[in-house]
């Protein structure tokens, strides 16, 4: 049986192809059409994997623009679909934080992926993927740069977590001759402690597990650790965990 998902995501949009126990997956940005993102990274996976749509059993759509792609069979809510697929990457419940482009998700679940609560800042884009990009371009050096610099770094002390306001004091830093890798230090702390301030909520965890684009970034991850007081697991494909929990569900609808 051959399943899809496609998680339209405000920055990027993740497909995944789930042929029997085997996934594919690409990642695109999804720029300003998120129908037209949605529909050509399917298409292209498709041809990748030398598939064609008649053999794909079913179509799951997730992520803010879901309900724009014509092609789905069902859209099924992005905090379902990353519990759902978080879960059958580590094979365990627990906690999960997803930061992604522009919103970040703390949700509790059970050890079959099913969602028993969460929580999620989808009002303000600070601790999420777009601030560090922000941050990045305020800094001149690349966001994939971040990790690296900031790591081992004595942190400076970040006020704000306005997108706008923390780019002016990161401006404001440098122009006191602040160090750069400081810099980036204080604003990984400031986006863990905001981001386990929310999680929190739920009360202590023995584990995290951690996804979503920000995820690839070690140095978020190591002071998200350091704040939660427990291990952080980050999945080998942890961005692609909203898109794979949609194929499943799309596998399931089949059976």
């Amino acid at each position: 049986m051959i399943t899809a998902g496609i998680d339209v995501g405000s920055v990027s949009t993740k497909v995944v192809l789930l042929i029997d126990d085997e996934i594919k997956y690409l990642v695109r940005p999804t720029g300003w059409s998120p129908r037209d993102a949605g529909l050509h990274a399917y298409q292209e996976l498709l041809d990748s994997a030398g598939c064609n749509n008649n053999d794909v059993s079913g179509v799951v759509g997730t992520g803010y623009g879901r309900i724009s792609l014509p092609i789905i069979d069902k859209a099924v809510t992005e905090i379902h679909c990353h519990a759902r697929g978080a879960n059958y990457l580590v094979g365990q419940g627990g906690l999960l934080i997803d930061i992604g482009g522009q919103d970040s998700k703390a949700i509790l679940m059970n050890e079959r992926g099913k969602v028993v609560d969460f929580a999620m800042n989808d009002k303000c884009a600070a601790g999420t993927g777009r601030f560090l990009q922000v941050i990045a371009a305020a800094l001149g050096v690349d966001v994939s740069e971040l990790a690296d610099l900031a790591e081992n770094r004595q942190p400076l002390d970040i006020n704000s977590m306005c997108t706008v306001f923390a780019e002016s004091e990161v401006i404001s830093l440098l122009a006191k001759g602040s160090d750069k890798r400081d810099i980036i230090a204080g604003i990984h702390r400031s986006v863990a402690r905001r981001v386990w301030g929310m999680a929190s909520r739920f009360g202590p965890a023995q584990c995290v597990i951690f996804t979503g684009g920000v995820a690839q970034n070690h140095d978020v991850r190591n002071r998200l650790s350091q704040e939660a007081g427990c291990p952080v697991i980050v999945p080998e494909i942890s961005q692609m965990a909203g898109a794979l929990g949609a194929a499943l569900y799309a596998r399931e609808l089949k059976k």
